[in-house]
């Protein structure tokens, strides 16, 4: 059995190593629970008979090779579950019985991979009623006289993906209903329950102080790479991120203007130089949560007056949505409040003229602040339940065009606010090109701001029944910036 999760009498749990959170494995029960009790309070589904089944996540192979790529477990099977091998099932009955089943492994797997554990052992590990053999799902579903399978199909607003369609022998012997379960296992990802707001709390905590570590750290000369390398080796080392979200963003200077900097193509390699502003976006993962993080700070630690002003901007964008956003607001509201923010700091700034709203009808905020607001957060870190039926549908608006979300905020749901402001040169030359647009561009000061770069402030927050509350504790006025890099306090 893996060292990494362990059990007692009381209690098995999810931990990497004795100074990182222990992460019970009544989280998971209470998930399914959770998602028993909305199927059974809002369908006509019946209870007796009824099973919802789901299917982890499995190794893939690097290309054609004998070796796989780094194993994450499927998401919504992580909620239900919190398996950490894969090309295992699950199933839980409407009424309430959490049946695991796991590969018949041969016996030469205790040579090269680990002690095969026993059915018992992962009963007892993942704190489910039963656990039986992959091979043997259609036969035991029989013998609790299955009639009514509920499975996944639904399509991820966010990569346009739909979830693989399940499939297991014996599949064919069951009905299948198709069109109940990803709604509502969605809705129920969207609410964070007190267990999975604790895990979120710290896989963001661990990510804070990795990026004030980066922030220490990073100085003229210093490759991209290097303060990639340092927050991963944080994250991992102190806190047992094994993994991070997603691809690290560090980007300086003009790369601080490409939103998702740092993929293969870019992959965080150019050295930071003297007068660069650096955009670090960078998340943890802890037992399968997520965090998502972005600092903006200058390379030398000392801010110039144009450096100030656009980040002054960025910053008073999310501190006003962070003081209006509560339950019922709209997402969309937000939205154009940090826009006309940005915006009306421009102007102050001497780089736009003329009437804010004016400006957003003519979509001159999605020239400066193309991205969203902000997302769900969870197990990913674009999470789940952006649009779903029955919610509001994505605008074709300039700007909430781009967001992963138009929901109405409702306790319980953990987002990101992340305002920001960015030169690029191909939205710069389209608004010039604009006359709608270019009336409002003040074109000779915009002029030094070319290969810049950009800024984006980028918070983990809780709504709360009162507002929302600040998960992320990192430097972020300028003067705390400042401090912090000079090896002040915050």
């Amino acid at each position: 059995m893996a060292d990494v999760t362990h059990m007692n009498n009381v209690e098995s749990y999810f931990q990497r190593g004795d100074h990182t959170l222990k992460v019970p494995m009544s989280l998971f029960q209470n998930n399914r629970k959770r998602l028993i009790e909305r199927i059974n309070s809002i369908t006509k589904t019946p209870t007796t008979g009824s099973f919802i089944v789901l299917q982890g996540g499995n190794e893939i192979p690097f290309n054609d090779t004998d070796i796989n790529w780094p194993f994450r477990q499927e998401s919504f099977f992580q909620w239900c579950f919190g398996v950490e091998e894969p090309g295992c099932f699950g199933a839980i009955s409407l009424t309430g019985t959490s049946i695991l089943f796991v590969p018949r492994l041969p016996a030469e797997y205790a040579i090269w991979e680990g002690r095969l554990c026993s059915l018992e052992e992962f009963t007892k590990r993942y704190a489910v009623d039963e656990t039986y053999y992959t091979d043997e799902i259609a036969d035991i579903l029989k013998k609790k006289e299955a009639t009514l399978l509920l499975t996944l199909n639904g399509q991820n607003s966010d990569s346009g993906l739909r979830t693989p369609e399940l499939v297991f022998d014996g599949i064919k012997q069951f009905k299948v209903d198709k069109t109940i379960l990803y709604q509502e296992i969605c809705e129920c990802r969207v609410i964070k329950s007190p267990e999975e707001i604790e895990v979120l709390k710290y896989v963001i905590k661990i990510s804070s102080d990795a990026h004030k570590t980066v922030m220490r750290m990073v100085k003229p000369g210093v490759a991209e790479f290097q303060a990639e390398a340092t927050f991963m080796q944080q994250v991992y080392s102190e806190g047992g991120c094994r993994h991070v979200s997603y691809t690290c963003i560090c980007g300086s200077g003009h790369n601080s203007s490409i939103l998702h900097y740092g993929h293969a193509g870019a992959p965080n390699n150019k050295v930071i130089k003297d007068g660069d502003m650096c955009l670090f976006d960078m998340g943890g993962n802890y037992c399968g949560y997520a965090a998502d993080i972005t600092c903006s700070f200058p390379a030398n630690g000392k801010f110039t007056a144009d450096q100030k002003m656009v980040y002054n901007a960025v910053l008073a964008a999310r501190d006003a949505v962070m003081n209006a956003a509560k339950p019922k607001v709209a997402w969309t509201d937000m939205h154009l409040l940090a826009n006309k923010v940005v915006l009306a700091s421009l102007v102050e700034g001497g780089l736009l003229k003329g009437d804010v709203d004016d400006m957003i009808k003519a979509g001159l905020n999605e020239i400066f602040f193309p991205h969203g607001l902000g997302h769900l957060m969870g197990l990913d870190v674009h999470d789940v339940g952006g649009y779903l039926p029955g919610y509001p549908e994505r605008s074709t608006a300039p700007g909430l065009r781009k967001l992963r979300t138009s929901r109405v905020l409702e306790s319980g749901m953990v987002l990101t606010i992340e305002p920001g402001c960015y030169f690029i040169d191909c939205l710069l030359d389209a608004a010039l090109n604009n006359p709608d647009q270019a009336k409002f561009i003040v074109a000779e000061e915009l002029k030094r701001f070319r290969d810049w770069g950009g800024v984006r402030i980028e918070d983990d927050v809780l709504v709360t029944e009162t507002g929302v509350v600040n998960l992320t504790d990192v430097p972020r006025t300028v003067e705390e910036v400042e401090s912090w890099m000079a090896g002040g306090k915050k």
